[in-house]
This record gives C-alpha cells, structure tokens and sequence, in this order.
C-alpha cells in the first residue's frame, strides 16, 4: 500500500518496514506521515500477510531494497510524486533491523528511523540455549514456506553478518533517529546509540518512552516524536 500526500510536489517517502510476522503493522504512522506532505509505502514481505513465495529473513532482506527501488523508479515517481533523494526508512522490531542493513547498504538513503529495533545478530549468537527463539512457533505459522527450525537454522548461520552494531559505521554520515521502549531490545538499542556515536555520527537521536513494544499506549507519542524528528531533520514536505 502507497499512501499519497496531497498535492503536486513532489513528496519525500518513508519506507515503514514491518516486523516479525508483522501483526502490527504501523498504519497510524503512514496516516500521520501523509498528513504531514510525505508519502508512505508499507510492503509486506514475501510469504505473508497473503503476499506470494516463502518467507524468510534473507528474502525479507531482498524485499526490502526491492521496495526501495520501486520508490525510486522514474516512473513511479512521476506517477505518485514521489522525491527519490528524499527516501527515509523506518522500521519497527525485525523491521528496525531491516532498515537499518538497507540503508547501511545503500549511501542514498537519506535517513533511518529504528523504532525497538530487533538485532537478529545479536540475539542468535553466543551459546545456543540462550538463543531468541521463542517467537519463532507462532510467527512461522502466520508466514508460508517456513518453519521455526528453519527459521533458527537461518539466523544462527548468519548472525555473524546480521548484528546491525556492526553497520554504524556505514551510517555514521546519516541521521538516524532511535526510539526505544521498555522492552527486550531496550539493551540492544542503546549499544547502537553507542556504536553511532563511536563510528563519529553526530547526527543520532534517540528517545525513550515508557511503554510496551507495540507502544500500545503510545501510539500518537509515536507519531509525534517521529513527524518532529523528520522535521527538524530535513526540510518540511511540499504540499
């Protein structure tokens, strides 16, 4: 879904990455951010929410940088108005660590919000029976073309490349923006907060809420501390 501001601009674009199955799915934010003159894309990944092919995090990885080519098509830029040298992407839970490999991945990205963000890395290394593994049951049967032991095979071989600590030196030139909540990433994302600020970005922000991971009773703080960010971070959006 590509939810369209207003007017002729053309429009920066937010890239809001879902997380993992993604049940919630953020569309107060797409709402928020087109009122505000941005346009917004929400895709879901490969093998779920009904989307063709098998899921898993390597193709989620793939998807993500397809999504972002399809916002910077020349024609579909033209078509929705879209600004392709004002793409910004924000991802929630998994999705925070999908946006921030793509945008470590890709200098053009102009900014990153990690809203508690998930580091796959992280969580599946070390001694396998600390391992993160336990939302692995109930998300693989909302998702097609996998299974929780393959799910966890797929992590653990590849944790070594998916600790985004290990990406803050490819984004120490970007403004990133992260929120965190009191949940089981809270450790995770204030060593990115560190890590940045290592790497020599000056141009990190982070806030706090006090509040689950689904930031259930704070869903229009969200919205707030993310439209403020993005506009004291780039130039207000064309109406």
């Amino acid at each position: 879904m590509l939810y369209l501001a207003s007017g002729r601009g053309p429009h920066p674009a937010v890239l809001l990455v879902p997380g993992f199955p993604g049940n919630e799915k953020n569309l107060d934010l797409a709402y928020s951010l087109r009122r505000a003159g941005w346009n917004a894309l929400i895709a879901h990944f490969r093998g779920s929410w009904g989307s063709a092919g098998a899921f898993s995090f390597s193709n989620a990885i793939e998807d993500t940088q397809a999504a972002i080519q399809f916002l910077r098509n020349p024609e579909n830029c033209k078509k929705y108005r879209i600004d392709p040298k004002k793409i910004v992407l924000i991802g929630h839970s998994m999705g925070g660590f999908m946006a921030a490999c793509a945008t470590a991945r890709d200098p053009e990205i102009a900014g990153l919000v990690m809203i508690s963000a998930w580091n796959i890395g992280a969580t599946m290394s070390g001694p396998r029976e600390t391992h993160r593994v336990d939302s692995f049951p109930a998300a693989s049967s909302r998702l097609a073309g996998t299974t929780p032991a393959g799910l966890q095979a797929e992590a653990e071989a590849n944790a070594a490349k998916w600790n985004y600590l290990d990406y803050a030196e490819a984004l120490k030139t970007r403004p990133v923006f992260i929120v965190k909540s009191h949940d089981r990433n809270l450790s995770y994302n204030n060593e990115m907060e560190e890590a940045l600020q290592k790497a020599g970005n000056t141009r990190v922000t982070e806030t706090y809420m006090e509040t689950d991971h689904s930031y259930s009773d704070h869903r229009i703080a969200l919205q707030v501390a993310v439209l403020e960010w993005l506009q004291t971070v780039f130039t207000p959006a064309i109406k």
